[in-house]
């Protein structure tokens, strides 16, 4: 019986979770979205699973032809400020490396963790946006509320 409850505690530990960066969404203009796994220690996986980070100011950036994402600050982890190197496919890395060179650059979109428990992080290929055109998105998005309300 105590075995029962025993399961019942880890399912709940276990249970998937998602965080987006809605301010990234409002800031940029996504082109293309990657799934990216991400290199951790054991204190950074639970101060994530606890949703004890900071995500709003990380951006990602490319050494060696690799990419690492820097300001992913993660409380209850030894070194909260660590950079941490994101895994993609060479392929893609190479993709991401030429649109870097064009002026677009690289945003954390959203952390998640899969099925199998895995902790991933989506990055967006993206371009900033102007001034006006979050303006007029925020226009618009007023004129679609009030016409909902008047139907």
């Amino acid at each position: 019986m105590l075995g029962f409850f025993i399961f019942d505690y880890i399912c709940i530990i276990m249970k998937n979770f998602e965080h987006i960066v809605k301010k990234n969404r409002h800031e940029y203009e996504f082109l293309e979205i990657f799934d990216a796994g991400i290199v951790l220690v054991g204190s950074e996986v639970k101060g994530i699973r606890t949703r004890e980070f900071t995500l709003l100011d990380g951006y990602c950036y490319f050494v060696n032809g690799e990419l690492f994402i820097k300001n992913f600050v993660i409380n209850k982890s030894e070194e909260p400020n660590r950079q941490k190197k994101l895994l993609l496919k060479k392929q893609e890395l190479k993709k991401l490396e030429k649109e870097l060179i064009k002026g677009l650059t690289i945003v954390p979109y959203k952390i998640f963790q899969t099925d199998k428990g895995r902790i991933k992080m989506s990055v967006a290929l993206a371009r900033r946006n102007k001034n006006y055109e979050k303006k007029q998105k925020l226009k618009e998005k007023d004129l679609d509320r009030e016409k909902n309300l008047l139907d």
